[in-house]
């Protein structure tokens, strides 16, 4: 009797350890994001503070991530994966809360930095153009037509296959290096680098420590994206020595940027105004630095940066949700790879909600607000995960196994994320000048608890199981293998 065998698209194995390092190139994007507001409020030296205490804490968790990356080199979908396998014999809700924060996390870089790349196009070249009209509170207009335009031209890269995504990387990378050195070297050569404009400031309750803290957890959306290195583990060629050079080279390099970036625009334009905080300043330091024509040269260049940054955000959210998916904590379509190998369905809907964040929320801070509860949690999780594994699977194979001392060493960070989510969260809207009020939280809240719905239908709707609140879990890979192994009826006679 002949028999149909329905064969499994499965990721292709074709990144090496650079190309990782030039999708984590995002991050020096990030930290551009966010740069302006925290010149205005620390100064320039308070702002290298901040910046370079969340890189920091960045490289230390990339070092950390590195273990259990290696521990499930056949598991997609970033950290968030790593939370579930360290919670999961403890309870089954940490899965899906975890993996939906770190998703709307990568998720909404395309609402932030293609409403950033419309603001810049308009303040330079368009100035006098006026929205076209109202959504609620949302002045929609050019700068909204050219973030959606930036947000379908993404996707469209991404959903046809990875190699064009990997060398949209890499064009995107290499220009992103030359506002990078205009910022970091040529401000002392133009000799337009003042130490007059460089000073701390620290204010606010606690001895400005409050203050710090919230820009703390605002700054972690920006600092801690190296670990997106992780999420590609099992499309590099050699799964474990390649994971481990991406992450601490991506580490590393947005450690050095994070630090000499605002020494060295600040320098330059010294605090900005509100009304230039969001990106707009940049225009400004190019035109100081370089006059005119080379600033609208160096803001195409920074442009493509942006881009580079919405690029990474689709190829690691869209597989963020596939490990989700395929790991049974959400909805079947999500866990489905297109004809190209990649998973389309989960680009799809990261094109659709940040359509709608830019229709309805509008600004960046609000669209920031809404997510980084969700991806500073998710961080909290799978720091406390790399302490659970340690404890519940000591015999699991560990390629790349860290000094015992890295245990309290995540300890500690877990407990900052956890104070850094409570007052971060709690005191956003009055450290981010009105920004990210009961609505944003709202949508924040609303999006956590939408992973534990979607969790309850995958089980009891697509797999016809009632959910269990605790899963037992195997101790090594082999045992995973083997209650995971289809069961063969026998033949009986008649």
């Amino acid at each position: 009797m002949a028999t149909a065998a329905v064969e499994e698209r499965e990721l292709l194995k074709t990144l090496r350890w650079w190309d990782g390092f030039a999708l984590c190139l995002a991050n020096p994007g990030f930290l551009l994001s966010g740069l302006g507001f925290s010149l205005g409020i620390f100064g320039v030296i308070g702002s290298i503070v901040v910046w370079g205490i969340s890189s920091v804490i960045a490289l230390l968790q990339a070092w950390i991530y590195s273990e259990p990356a290696t521990m499930f080199p056949r598991r997609t979908g970033g950290i968030s994966l790593y939370a579930n396998e360290g919670w999961r014999r403890y309870t089954t809700l940490v899965g899906p809360v975890a993996t939906f924060g770190y998703w709307i996390g990568w998720s909404v870089v395309l609402s932030i930095f293609g409403k950033l790349i419309g603001d810049l196009i308009t303040y330079r070249w368009f100035p006098d153009t006026k929205p076209y009209f109202n959504i609620g509170s949302v002045a929609f207009g050019l700068p909204h037509v050219i973030a959606i335009g930036c947000i379908v031209a993404v996707w469209l890269f991404n959903v046809f296959g990875i190699k064009p995504f990997k060398w949209l990387t890499y064009i995107t990378g290499a220009l992103l290096m030359v506002p990078l050195i205009v910022f970091m070297v040529f401000p002392y050569i133009t000799g337009t680098w003042h130490a007059s404009n460089v000073h701390a400031i620290f204010p606010g309750p606690w001895g400005g420590v409050k203050l710090v803290l919230v820009y703390l957890f605002i700054a972690a959306w920006s600092a801690y994206g190296t670990e997106a290195a992780a999420t590609f583990s099992p499309e590099y060629r050699d799964t474990i020595g390649e994971t481990r050079l991406a992450i601490t080279s991506a580490a590393t390099f947005s450690l050095l940027v994070f630090t000499l970036v605002p020494l060295g625009v600040g320098g330059v334009t010294g605090a900005p105004s509100a009304a230039t905080a969001e990106g707009q300043f940049y225009v400004q330091a190019f035109e100081k630095i370089a006059g005119s024509t080379g600033a609208s040269i160096f803001l195409i260049c920074l442009i493509a940066s942006f881009l580079l940054s919405m690029s990474t955000s689709t190829g690691d959210a869209g597989r963020a949700l596939y490990g989700v998916s395929k790991s049974g904590l959400t909805i079947k379509q999500f866990g489905r790879l297109n004809r190209f190998n990649v998973p389309g369905n989960a680009m799809t809907l990261d094109l659709i909600v940040n359509i709608l964040f830019l229709l309805f929320i509008g600004n960046i801070f609000g669209i920031l607000a809404a997510s980084n509860l969700g991806y500073v949690l998710c961080h909290f999780f799978t720091l406390t995960a790399f302490i659970l594994l340690r404890k519940d699977r000591p015999d699991w194979p560990r390629p790349i196994r860290l000094p015992n001392f890295w245990v309290p060493i995540a300890g500690l960070l877990a407990v900052l994320c956890l104070v850094l989510t409570v007052v971060g969260f709690g005191w956003f809207q009055t450290a981010a000048g009105g920004y990210g009020g009961t609505k944003e939280k709202i949508i924040a809240l609303s999006v956590l608890a939408a992973s534990i719905l979607l969790f309850f239908f995958r089980r009891i709707v697509q797999d016809h199981e009632m959910p269990h609140w605790r899963e037992d879990t195997p101790l090594t890979p082999g045992a995973e293998a083997s209650a995971a192994a289809p069961t063969v009826p026998v033949p009986t006679a008649g």
